[in-house]
């Protein structure tokens, strides 16, 4: 599974980074590392939507607040 996050300007601003961490974390929490590949990308094109984050091309838009629930329902419930 490919999860890529959008670490372009925009997307930073409204907490790309901190669900980067949270999502590094909850991946090691459950011993994924070699079933989920992390990734980032600038710009996706939907800065007001962001922040944007795909799975195996997915769309969704995440918030520091939702990337708990996004990481059961979109990662951890389709593994």
């Amino acid at each position: 599974m490919n999860v890529t996050i959008c670490i372009g300007s925009s997307c930073h601003i409204k907490g790309s980074r901190r669900i980067v961490d949270t999502l590094q974390k909850l991946i090691e929490e459950n011993n994924l590392e070699e079933q989920v590949e992390l990734s980032g990308s600038f710009c996706m094109g939907r800065c007001v939507e962001g922040v944007c984050v795909t799975v195996d091309g997915q769309f969704f838009s995440v918030s520091p607040e939702t990337v708990n629930a996004f990481f059961k329902e979109n990662v951890l419930d389709k593994l």
